[in-house]
């Protein structure tokens, strides 16, 4: 398979015979590097029974790398042009290819079932489509994405750390991640401006006792002020201030801590204590509208 692998030369002249030119608008960077696309597949920890999903395959690089190493790949591409070359490129019966937006892709979509996520992902849309891929495919058991190095330093981030936020968080609930090396321009066409980042994760169970949208909930308000303690940043989120305060404490959360020091598990509590309150967590109209005004 690695004969078949696909170096500079072949990456522009195929996208030459295409008429294809990569777009910033689509995050288009084709990776052009035999011993990356090996390393990739090496890191990603994929088994031979494993149903692979790829995000922007663009020419075939990564897709040529995958089919060699698992039972099945699909391959999302939302570029029209891409998605109807690739199977002349990757002559695999075992690769299923969808010209389609990985934002609006559903688990119905994808048969056999995907496992693992593997993807050089387009940089403008990565942590939007990592998430989305996780709520909607249960079946998935992690993967292996390359991402911005600055994006993927805030994904793997814990808490405390300068990066952690509000991507670091919603990872956390679904997956453990580690960060799994640094890729540099000089393997891409075009060159980027800058350093990639390669993300492990491998899912776990999520929080107990809570829904997923109830905790995302108070994890965006509590990093839409950073400095904010999370009295004043879960006001809004809670109805007041002092409400905030009440459920902080129920939580074991100290009203004084940052969103930035708090857990996904902490989180999950505040949201927990939020539903065992009288009015179940949620804001009431009157308490909706207030917030809109103080807005």
């Amino acid at each position: 398979m690695a004969d078949a692998l696909l170096g500079p030369a072949e990456i522009r002249e195929l996208a030459a015979r295409l008429g294809v030119a990569p777009t910033k608008k689509l995050g288009q960077n084709f990776l052009h590097d035999p011993n990356t696309i090996r390393r990739i597949v090496a890191a990603a920890g994929l088994t031979p029974d494993d149903v692979a999903l790829e995000v922007g395959p663009g020419l075939g690089s990564l897709t040529l790398g995958l089919v060699g190493a698992v039972r099945h790949v699909h391959a999302v591409e939302i570029d029209p042009r891409l998605a109807a070359a690739l199977p002349g490129t990757v002559t695999a019966a075992h690769l299923t290819v969808h010209n389609a937006d990985a934002m609006r892709v559903r688990g119905a979509d994808f048969d056999p079932a995907p496992t693992m996520l593997v993807a050089n992902l387009p940089y403008n849309v990565a942590v939007p489509v990592v998430l989305h891929l996780l709520a909607e495919l249960p079946s998935l058991r992690g993967g292996l994405v390359m991402v911005q190095k600055e994006v993927a330093d805030r994904l793997v981030a814990g808490p405390g750390s300068k990066v952690y936020g509000v991507p670091s968080v919603k990872l956390a609930w679904y997956a453990q991640a580690r960060a799994a090396g640094k890729v540099p321009p000089a393997v891409f066409w075009p060159v980027p401006n800058v350093d990639s980042g390669l993300v492990a994760f491998t899912r776990h169970a999520a929080p107990p006792g809570v829904d997923r949208t109830d905790v995302f909930a108070v994890v965006d308000a509590a990093f839409a002020q950073r400095r904010k303690t999370l009295r004043a940043a879960l006001a809004g989120w809670a109805g007041g201030a002092d409400r905030a305060e009440k459920l902080l404490v129920a939580a074991g959360v100290s009203p004084q801590a940052r969103g930035e020091s708090l857990t996904v598990a902490q989180f999950a509590a505040i949201a927990g204590a939020a539903k065992l309150s009288l009015s179940g967590g949620k804001l009431s109209p009157s308490d909706a509208q207030h917030e809109e005004v103080d807005s």
